[in-house]
């Protein structure tokens, strides 16, 4: 079966991850049950108790009205593990977002660490109230780690980004991270939520190019380079340190922009990255989007039809990390007096 064919039946429910399982000798079982609640006390010992502040408020200057910029998920869009407001990824988002817009942004910050795709019902409740031009989603990992089914995972966020692109919103959602780089994980059990997060990944990106938004492989951000350099994590093992969260923030900055018309062309000229552009069945791109990093994948359109033989069209897009401004930079834009 190929990875194309997995993340569709995955995301319609034909099919679930962990079904080798009932296979599995009850040895291995018992096994993999030790692992993970070894991991869960070691990760729990050590995870900060408290969220950094949200850094809720304008960022930039410059004149217009602000665009609402919202972020919505679970602890990697809180950014748990990191102190300050201006390392989480919704500041350095939104501060980078106002200069390149050159108008302010104003940020809304309604991820609660914890969250399963479950409870983005009532974040996209109060992000309407808000009236968000562009909202960044981050989901997946506790889904994985709470054994929730990948079919009502993905159906639960697919009606977020259906609500949220009906009221005007552009929606950016940054798929499962590969939690087969944790640490505290053991083997087997790493390669197994290794294999479950990008399934996860690439059953999501069906549904969200379905439902109108847009994705961003985070796998592979948090794979080889996590893998490789421990200073990417906190002291969790688990989430993200303020360098891990702006190599996410840099992936996803990108699509943010360009989702609202503020990416500047002349940016990606000659970029390789930009030369690797591609349209394919929504499956085929979703499954090669979970296994490369920062792979942007969008509806679109061939000869006028958004539908081919193999289902929906889907632009394949790569792009490089962009520059960031440092937690510094982050906090000065956002006390920078707003012209008009």
């Amino acid at each position: 079966m190929t990875r194309a064919s997995t993340a569709r039946r995955l995301a319609t429910g034909a099919a679930y991850g962990s079904g080798g399982l009932t296979l599995a000798g009850a040895g291995l079982v018992a096994l993999l049950r030790e692992q993970a609640r070894a991991a869960r006390r070691k990760v729990e010992a050590r995870t900060a108790k408290d969220d950094p502040p949200s850094g809720d408020g304008i960022y930039g200057r410059g004149r217009g009205k602000p665009i609402v910029f919202a972020v919505l998920g679970d602890s990697s869009a809180v950014g748990l593990g990191v102190e300050r407001a201006s390392e989480t990824p919704g500041v350095l988002i939104a501060a980078a977002l106002a200069e390149l817009a050159e108008r302010p942004v104003r940020l809304v910050r309604l991820a609660v660490s914890g969250a399963v795709s479950a409870e983005l019902h009532d974040q996209v409740d109060k992000a309407l109230m808000e009236q968000p031009d562009v909202a960044v989603i981050m989901i997946g990992a506790n889904d994985v780690t709470t054994r929730t089914r990948p079919s009502v995972a993905v159906r639960q966020l697919s009606d977020a980004v259906t609500r949220l692109v009906e009221s005007g919103c552009e929606v950016v959602v940054g798929t499962c991270p590969d939690l087969g780089t944790i640490r505290p994980i053991g083997v087997p059990l790493r390669l197994l939520a290794r294999r479950w997060s990008r399934q996860m990944a690439a059953a999501q990106t069906i549904a969200v190019v379905a439902a109108g938004g847009r994705t961003v492989s985070l796998g592979d951000v948090l794979g080889p380079t996590f893998a490789s350099d421990r200073s990417m994590f906190s002291v969790d093992e688990f989430h993200p340190s303020a360098a891990g969260y702006a190599a996410a923030a840099a992936v996803l900055l990108r699509s943010v922009a360009d989702a609202i018309d503020v990416w500047p062309a002349a940016a990606d000229r000659g970029r390789l990255g930009m030369r690797r552009d591609s349209v394919r069945p929504v499956a085929q791109a979703a499954a090669r989007a979970a296994s490369r990093p920062g792979t942007e994948v969008q509806p679109t359109e061939v000869r006028g039809s958004e539908t081919g033989p193999r289902g929906p069209w889907a632009l394949l897009r790569r792009r490089r990390p962009s520059e960031l401004p440092t937690p510094e930079e982050a906090e000065r834009a956002a006390e920078a007096p707003i012209a008009g």
